[in-house]
């Protein structure tokens, strides 16, 4: 399986990466406010939902740009053909294609393709992480004094509950703030040892589901019961180290996991 996913992120990227090397202004439309989808995103999605059937036929397919296609494995592929289109469109590194499977009820799998950077990563509960083929360690060791977080605000959680979350994150919990507009770049920050988790706030399954089994499989905790959680939710989470998810349990709108 992972060879297969790996080629299809890799293929993906590589169309992606096109696109962002061609990128003009009449290619830009807008699905609300800081809320970007471009040609690319859509060529990506399709892309990998043909190349998803091909191989997995019984497995059903959920796509941030509108893909939806009903399984009878139980099993779902989500996917984010461009995860960080804000820096997409700005001409920003930080993007990325990220595909996961979702079964049993959590994120069980999953493959995430940096293009610019050349950053290929998967695994899961079953499969070993890697990263560009090479075994990932585990995470790093706490630092208390230097702990540093991922931040991440979507649109879908009501404003005041993400004032609430920066006033906490300011003045109460030690930890430094590192927000890039993209989930899963912030996330890869954990392999990579610039950061000790990533907090969102109103996140969607596809911005989390490629990098999140890669990350529990290193031995990261989080906030989030998945079987609470309806794929289509807006969620809230902590994810990381064990001893931020103690720093942070004070936290409560961020790590309620409802949506």
């Amino acid at each position: 399986m992972r060879d297969i996913v790996e080629a299809i992120a890799s293929e993906a990227g590589a169309l992606a990466l096109t696109h962002f090397r061609q990128l003009a202004g009449d290619e830009i439309a807008e699905k609300g406010p800081l809320d970007l989808v471009t040609i690319a995103d859509r060529a990506v999605e399709a892309l990998i939902v043909q190349r998803l059937r091909a191989a997995f036929p019984l497995d059903g397919i959920l796509g941030e740009e509108g893909g939806a296609i009903a399984g009878q494995s139980g099993r779902v592929w989500v996917i984010d053909p461009i995860d960080g289109t804000f820096n997409f469109v700005r001409g920003g590194a930080q993007w990325s294609v990220s595909i996961g499977l979702y079964e049993r009820g959590a994120p069980g799998f999953g493959v995430v393709f940096a293009p610019v950077s050349g950053q290929l990563v998967s695994g899961g509960t079953e499969v070993v992480p890697q990263l560009n083929g090479v075994e990932l360690p585990p995470l790093g060791p706490w630092h208390r004094e230097r702990a540093a977080c991922g931040i991440g605000l979507g649109g879908g959680v009501p404003l005041p509950e993400r004032l609430a979350m920066l006033t906490f994150m300011a003045s109460h919990s030690g930890v430094k703030l590192r927000c890039c507009n993209c989930a899963t770049a912030a996330m890869l920050e954990l392999i990579s040892g610039e950061a000790d988790g990533y907090l969102g706030l109103g996140e969607s399954a596809w911005d989390v589901m490629g990098i999140w089994p890669v990350l529990t499989a290193l031995g990261a905790q989080s906030s989030l019961d998945w079987r609470r959680v309806e794929l289509g939710a807006k969620l809230r989470f902590v994810i990381g180290k064990p001893e931020l998810i103690g720093q942070l349990s004070g936290l409560r709108l961020a790590v309620d996991g409802s949506g």
